[in-house]
C-alpha cells in the first residue's frame, strides 16, 4: 500500500464553556489540525492534533510546513511496507523533533494499517482488553460554589472522576475552597484532583496541598518541573498525576524515580503519536504507573486514536481517558463513540471508525501529491 494524497485542513473547534487554567491558559476556540491520506488501495486514512495556544510548544501552523518537509517519507515507493511504526522512525530520522506535527500523521498511518486487515485499530496496539474506559470531567476554574454544583451535576450522570482546575485567578484561599466543596458535593470514592497546569509556584502548591490534606485529593502538575512537583508531592503526602512534564519515556522515568508520578497523563501529541504513546504505555504498565490516555484537545479523531490504545490496555493501569469531542462542537463524526454515563467505549469499526465528511471541513489548507 502506498500513499497517493495528503490533506490537512484547520477547523475551528470552540468548547462548550470556556476553560480557565491558571496563570492565564484558556482553552475556547482552538484551530485543529485535520488530516487525511489515501492510498492506492482506496482507503482513507484520518489524523488529528489540536494544539492549545500557550499550553505547549506546538501550534497549529507548524503542522503544513512539517508535513510539506516530510513528503519523502510519506510519499516514500515502499510506503506501509515498512509500517507505520517503520514509517515513523523513518519520520523522525529525516526531521528531528517537531512532535505534535507527527502526531495526526502517525494516527493517520495506524488507521490505514488497521483498515487494510479488516480490524478494529485496538486489536494492533494490545488487542481489546478494556472495552468500556472510565472517564473523567474536566472541570473549568469558576467560583467554588459554581464548581461544586457541577461536579454534583456531573457525577450524578455517572461520572466517578472529576478534575477541578486551579489558578485562574491567583488565589489559594479560592483554590482550597474549590477542593474542598467539590469534595463535599460528590459521592465518596469519587476521585477528585486539583490541576494548576504547570502554573503554580512550589509554595503556593504546597499551601493549597497542607489545607485539603486531610481530605481525599490528588494534585495534579502543580509546577513546571518535575523536581518542584517532587517536593510538593513530599511536603503534602498527596498523590500526584504529571501531565505537562511527561513528554517522553525519559521523562517517564524521572518522574517515577522522583516519585511524584503515582499516575501520568499520556497525551498523543506530546509523544508524537500512537506509535510513541504505546511505548509509553508499555513503560507505565511496567512501573506500575496509572494512566490516563488521551490528548492535549481535539475532537473525535484525537479521542477515537486514544481510545484505541486505552481500550488494549489492561483496566489495571488505567485510571481515565477523556471523550474530548464531548467538549466541543462542531463533532467530526456523529457516529463516532461518545460517553455513556461515566464511561465510553471504543468503535468496532475497522481502523480508527472514524469517517469525517470533508465537505464539512471548509478549504483544505495544504493539498499534496505522490
Amino acid at each position: 500500500m502506498k500513499i497517493t494524497s495528503l490533506t490537512l485542513w484547520h477547523l475551528p473547534l470552540t468548547s462548550h464553556i470556556a476553560y480557565n487554567m491558571s496563570d492565564g491558559k484558556i482553552c475556547d476556540t482552538v484551530t485543529s489540525c485535520i488530516l487525511r491520506l489515501e492510498s492506492d488501495t482506496g482507503l482513507t486514512g484520518w489524523g488529528e492534533v489540536c494544539p492549545i495556544p500557550h499550553y505547549l510548544a506546538a501550534y497549529p501552523g507548524g503542522v503544513a510546513p512539517a508535513l510539506q518537509e516530510l513528503a519523502p517519507v510519506i510519499f516514500a515507493r515502499d510506503g506501509l511496507a515498512l509500517g507505520a511504526e517503520g514509517m515513523m522512525r523513518a519520520a523522525d530520522r529525516y526531521l528531528v523533533g517537531h512532535v505534535y506535527a507527527k502526531s495526526p500523521l502517525d494516527i493517520a498511518l495506524w488507521d490505514l494499517t488497521a483498515q487494510a486487515a479488516g480490524l478494529p485499530l485496538y486489536a494492533f496496539l494490545g488487542g481489546l482488553q478494556s472495552p468500556r474506559l472510565p472517564l473523567y470531567h474536566s472541570i473549568s476554574c469558576l467560583a467554588p460554589d459554581e464548581m461544586a454544583r457541577i461536579a454534583a451535576e456531573e457525577t450524578a450522570k455517572g461520572l466517578t472522576q472529576i478534575q477541578v482546575k486551579l489558578g485562574a485567578d491567583q488565589d489559594n484561599e479560592a483554590d482550597i475552597a474549590r477542593l474542598r466543596l467539590v469534595r463535599e458535593a460528590v459521592p465518596r470514592g469519587t476521585l477528585v484532583y486539583g490541576d494548576w497546569n504547570c502554573g503554580a509556584s512550589r509554595l503556593d502548591a504546597t499551601r493549597v496541598g497542607r489545607a485539603v490534606a486531610g481530605l481525599d485529593i490528588m494534585l495534579e502538575q502543580p509546577c513546571a518541573t518535575l523536581a518542584e512537583c517532587a517536593a510538593v508531592r513530599e511536603a503534602t503526602g498527596l498523590a500526584m498525576k504529571i501531565d505537562e512534564t511527561a513528554h517522553d519515556t525519559a521523562s517517564l522515568l524521572q518522574g517515577w524515580q522522583l516519585g511524584c508520578m503515582d499516575a501520568a497523563a499520556l497525551k498523543l501529541s506530546k509523544f508524537g503519536g500512537l506509535s510513541a504513546l504505546r511505548r509509553a504505555r508499555d513503560l507505565c504498565l511496567n512501573l506500575g504507573v496509572k494512566m490516563c490516555i488521551e490528548d492535549t484537545w481535539g475532537s473525535d479523531i484525537a479521542t477515537g486514536a486514544a481510545l484505541h490504545l486505552a481500550a488494549a490496555t489492561p483496566l489495571s493501569g488505567i485510571m481515565n481517558v477523556c471523550d474530548l469531542s464531548g467538549y466541543v462542537s462542531p463533532r467530526l463524526d456523529a457516529a463516532a463513540p461518545t460517553r455513556e454515563g461515566g464511561y465510553i467505549s471504543p468503535s468496532q469499526a475497522p481502523g480508527l471508525g472514524v469517517s469525517p465528511d470533508p465537505q464539512a471541513l471548509g478549504a483544505p489548507v495544504l493539498e499534496m501529491t505522490a
